[in-house]
């Protein structure tokens, strides 16, 4: 079979030089004519890489059918949610053996009522590739839902109403949106986010009166710094309409009272420069977390109604070097804070008259802890989730006033070979190049020695604050079961161990990202957990960016690599403000229009640094529908690789011609990505069964 393999010849893209001048540098991208999804020659060179993969792949095809058939069967295919309350009304979203989308229904007063279904998702997504629905947004008297939906994988959602008492969907239909609404207390307007038709910027708010012509939608909203997205939502205390205005390091908001639609927004507390901050209603005041005053880490401050700037904010609680203050929930009787210590979840819960104030405990070295939905504001029960590498997701019904807890449910594990107590998870430290301890999550199967021939997977995502906390997955399980260790590296550029975690690991100290990454690498073959014959490494989008810079720095550490839509091209794209998310990017990766922030850029830039040289076995994924990293990156690396490269390793390009930045849709036709992927790992380390 390798021989066979070894005669199937890869494409080869035609070199149509391009000249990219700024700064007085030039750079030829012999690959820019890909940059054209309309060209039908780019459609052919995509399909032919697409039965290149298939090809040289189709000897793992049983294999990749047994995995696929494995890792579905742990899965509960009539699966139920936990129903959760809201106005009146129990809301579940489940799913039916054979169907692979949800369906959303409710049931009146009582988990005891009939169900009404308000959509089955199996139903709308009939006759299309791809199907996502949105959200499902519930006027305040219950009887419509304004619905969104997405049949092309570019994340632009049509709008739509529905009403749930005659089950009628009215003509409003509203195209190009970010697919969430907000109903105002008078139950027939809505706000909602419209998109750059070109940039799909999330850059408007507008209003809607139902049975209106959406042509006559006002604009109560425009964003017009491109390095800025807005949103909009209602306080969970239903008072307020809240604007938010988000870059990656500065937030503003605009607020009106729910019962009077019509009325101007008003700014909460005017944009400053890195002034990061969000705000929550409760009673007559605003509850603010925000980086006021060094504050990296973050603080809760609270400021009357009607007096919301920051000179008003009084400090509720400090902020705190070694806490990372992520998320709030507040309910009429207590404030339920989210925090991080030392890379760890946890929970603090406070009630508002003083009396109270305390963590949950969650016995555990490495896990994931967060709050689940709690849209209830009158509610004495606080819903949050529990799992970690060996244990399945629990969601648990905390007694606020009791102290009891109640576990709703744990996620279930089928096939009946699955014992938590035969996994094994730790937390283990490797020690940088520039001395920082950076942890990582470790999990196997009990029972392996330590002597260097294990195959291990590294992951890490590492960009935007962004934090890959050490969950559970069942699907996982398909490597853990045939020896492979799984690691997640928590590296700089993420918030595992707080805010000045991801300031360290961005624009001019980006390069921290990559080499923490290296750095694990090394402290795993030199622990004898594995081997450079045996190591492999997986990152998706920015994650696929630190898989680019790693093979580049240092490709003899790694057998194999999986690049899911990764973000590689970062030079040109950055320099490009008509693309997708490149304006709002800017504080993250810096503007390449300026010298220094180019030359830095420039210098780790994966399809920038592509050498003549041998690279790890490689697979690359993406959507040609992908609005978050467009896939023509992705397809100009893998060509130039396939030109410089000297070894005779696999690179593969598979391109998912119906889907986007999240791959398919459906619950199961994911699994089939995973599968491959898991069958390329597997078959490098000749395992077949």
């Amino acid at each position: 079979m390798t021989d066979q393999v070894s005669m199937i010849k890869p494409p080869i893209a035609k070199k149509k030089p391009h000249k990219l001048s700024i700064h007085n540098d030039v750079r030829i991208d012999d690959y820019y004519w890909l940059n054209d999804r309309e060209n039908p020659e780019v459609i052919d060179y995509l399909n032919a890489e697409n039965n290149y993969t298939k090809s040289m792949m189709q000897h793992t095809e049983s294999f990749q059918k047994v995995l696929f058939e494995e890792m579905k069967s742990r899965i509960k295919e009539d699966d139920t949610s936990v129903p959760y309350k809201l106005n009146g009304y129990w809301y579940i979203t489940r799913y039916e053996t054979g169907k692979d989308y949800p369906i959303y229904a409710r049931k009146k007063e009582s988990l005891d009522a009939k169900e009404e279904i308000l959509f089955d998702c199996n139903v709308l997504a009939t006759g299309l590739a791809y199907f996502n629905l949105g959200s499902i947004s519930i006027s305040p008297d219950n009887s419509m839902a304004c619905f969104s939906t997405d049949t092309v994988g570019r994340r632009q959602y049509t709008l739509q109403i529905k009403n749930l008492l005659t089950n009628e969907i009215y003509n409003d239909e509203i195209l190009n949106t970010t697919g969430g609404a907000t109903w105002a207390n008078d139950n027939k307007t809505l706000f909602y986010t419209m998109k750059d038709a070109v940039t799909l910027r999330s850059s408007k708010v507008c209003k809607h009166i139902l049975h209106t012509d959406t042509d006559n939608d006002v604009e109560v909203y425009y964003e017009d710094d491109e390095t800025f997205n807005t949103f909009v939502y209602k306080s969970k205390s239903k008072k307020y309409i809240i604007i938010g205005s988000s870059s990656t390091l500065t937030n503003e908001y605009r607020f009106l009272n729910a019962d009077n639609p019509d009325d101007k927004f008003k700014v909460f507390q005017e944009r400053i420069r890195e002034l990061d901050y969000s705000i929550a209603h409760y009673k007559d005041h605003f509850y603010v977390i925000a980086n006021i005053d060094g504050a990296t880490n973050f603080k809760l401050l609270k400021t009357p109604e009607n007096a919301t700037g920051k000179e008003h904010w009084e400090e509720v609680i400090p902020h705190r070097k070694d806490v990372l203050l992520e998320d709030i929930e507040i309910f009429k009787d207590y404030l339920i804070v989210n925090e991080r210590q030392n890379g760890l979840n946890t929970i603090r819960i406070m009630r508002w008259d003083g009396t109270e104030d305390y963590y949950l405990d969650f016995h555990s070295e490495t896990y994931t802890a967060y709050i689940g939905n709690n849209p209830d504001f009158n509610s004495d029960i606080l819903r949050y989730g529990f799992n970690s590498l060996t244990s399945p997701s629990s969601v648990i019904d905390y007694n606020l006033k009791t102290r009891e807890f109640d576990i709703k449910k744990e996620q279930t594990v089928l096939g009946g070979t699955f014992k938590k107590e035969n996994y094994e998870s730790k937390r283990v430290w490797a020690t940088a190049r520039d001395g920082v301890k950076i942890p990582m999550s470790v999990v196997y199967k009990k029972g392996i020695e330590l002597d260097g021939t294990n195959p291990l997977l590294q992951y890490a995502y590492g960009s935007y604050g962004s934090t890959t906390d050490p969950s559970f997955s069942t699907v996982r399980l398909s490597l853990l079961d045939r020896g492979f260790i799984y690691v997640i590296a928590h590296i700089r550029g993420g918030e595992y161990l707080g805010r000045d975690w991801y300031e360290n690991g961005k624009l001019l100290t980006k390069l921290n990202t990559f080499y923490d990454f290296i750095d694990c690498s090394k402290y795993l073959i030199e622990q004898k957990y594995t081997s450079n014959k045996h190591l492999y490494a997986y990152g998706g989008s920015a994650g696929g960016l630190l898989m680019g810079a790693i093979i580049n720095m240092n490709p003899e550490l790694y057998h194999g690599v999986l690049a899911a839509v990764p973000f590689v091209d970062v030079v040109t794209t950055m320099l490009d403000d008509s693309i997708p998310l490149t304006t709002g990017e800017y504080d993250e990766w810096g503007n390449p229009n300026e010298l220094e922030y180019y030359n830095y850029m420039k210098s780790y830039s994966p399809y920038d640094n592509v050498e003549e040289k041998e690279y790890p076995n490689i697979l690359v994924t993406t959507g040609l529908h992908d609005s978050q990293v467009q896939y023509w990156e992705p397809a100009k690396w893998v060509a130039k690789l396939r030109h410089k490269k000297t070894d005779t390793n696999k690179l593969l390009l598979q391109t998912d011609m119906d889907a986007g930045h999240g791959g398919a849709s459906g619950r199961f036709e994911s699994l089939k990505e995973v599968a491959l992927e898991y069958a390329f790992l597997l078959d490098l380390e000749g395992i077949h069964g």
